[in-house]
């Protein structure tokens, strides 16, 4: 039974509050061209607007469940011809086709626990690219008033849907956990820093091309969102480059001098994120996507009690894209059953 399965008839319930990437992610799809690969496509919240917009989807999921919901919503929108929904897993997406565009939004590469996997994801995402494509996904780290604020307690996130989260910043890992009547699903993200983000992000063959603060697109500057806009690498040395490290990875070189070896890759890297200036993209508001579901256009203020803290409105907080993270890669999608 996969993560999402329990809960997947609240998902869409339980985010519903979730509306500032929609237009983000359609507009990064508008400007790449399609077809677009959504990994951890979940109910489709991202890929039916996109796809409303007149581009094709690639959804891959281990939910069936969550899947079913995605199909559900395509076909009530009139756009299923347009979306091709896969089960499958992030470090080893079900996809022969390569295209310009793989986003992966909702904070789902949270779910993987280490930077091993984290980076088998990013590399994952790299095969399916066209020379020169995109990869776009989001992450956070929090602050600790985030964490302090909501640490241990069961909070109503939307009518008669409760979630709690519990932090480690020991391990930097949350535990969030969502209940609503039979159905609830625990689950654990595992967040890093902006500067090993960077490292793994160079490391699986992107160079980043922006990393913003928020969905409108401003610069990133420290706080707890990021989104990462990561470019293919076109030519054939930096391929031959992630060839090899690929294979050094599944058996890794074990002698000093290799160990030397990544030490000095990682710290080059370290140097590079903490004094190399990123190349940010002019900083302007996202238009409103037309396409998008007029039933997800709400916007509320988030209280202080919530995760995230600040009373900006329709502010994503990290609980509410927690909450909204899908797919994870690290159950088995074999059931549909509730509770």
């Amino acid at each position: 039974m996969a993560l999402y399965d329990s809960i997947a008839e609240i998902y869409d319930p339980w985010s519903a509050s979730v509306v500032e990437d929609i237009a983000f992610y359609v507009e990064e799809a508008r400007r790449c061209g399609g077809p677009v690969v959504e990994l951890a496509v979940g109910s489709g919240r991202i890929a039916v607007p996109i796809a409303q917009a007149g581009l094709s989807v690639i959804g891959v999921d281990l939910s069936d469940c969550m899947l079913a919901v995605a199909r559900a919503l395509a076909e009530e929108h009139g756009v299923a011809s347009l979306v091709d929904l896969r089960v499958g897993d992030l470090r080893k997406p079900p996809v022969d086709e390569r295209v310009p565009l793989v986003i992966c939004p909702f904070r789902s590469l949270l779910h993987m626990p280490d930077e091993a996997e984290k980076l088998s994801a990013l590399r994952a995402a790299h095969t399916l690219l066209e020379p020169g494509g995109q990869l776009v996904f989001d992450v956070f780290a929090p602050s600790r008033e985030d964490i302090a604020q909501t640490q241990g307690l069961w909070l109503e996130r939307e009518p008669g849907i409760f979630e709690r989260a519990d932090w480690d910043e020991s391990s930097r890992t949350l535990r969030l956990s969502v209940r609503s009547g039979d159905a609830a699903a625990a689950m654990e993200l595992h967040w890093l820093s902006a500067i090993e983000w960077r490292r793994l992000i160079e490391e699986a063959g992107f160079d980043v091309a922006a990393l913003y603060g928020w969905f409108d697109r401003r610069p990133y500057r420290g706080g707890e969102d990021m989104i990462w806009v990561c470019r293919a690498a076109e030519d054939a040395a930096t391929e031959k480059h992630i060839a090899a490290s690929s294979a050094a990875s599944a058996s890794p070189d074990r002698t000093p001098a290799a160990a030397g070896r990544r030490a000095r890759l990682r710290r080059r890297a370290t140097l590079r994120g903490a004094g190399a200036p990123l190349r940010i993209a002019p900083t302007r508001a996202a238009a409103p996507s037309p396409s998008a579901d007029p039933r997800s256009c709400r916007t509320r203020s988030w209280p202080g009690s919530r995760l995230g803290g600040r009373k900006q409105a329709s502010r994503l907080a990290p609980s509410g894209i927690l909450r909204a993270i899908k797919g994870s890669a690290l159950a088995d999608p074999r059931s549909c059953r509730k509770g």
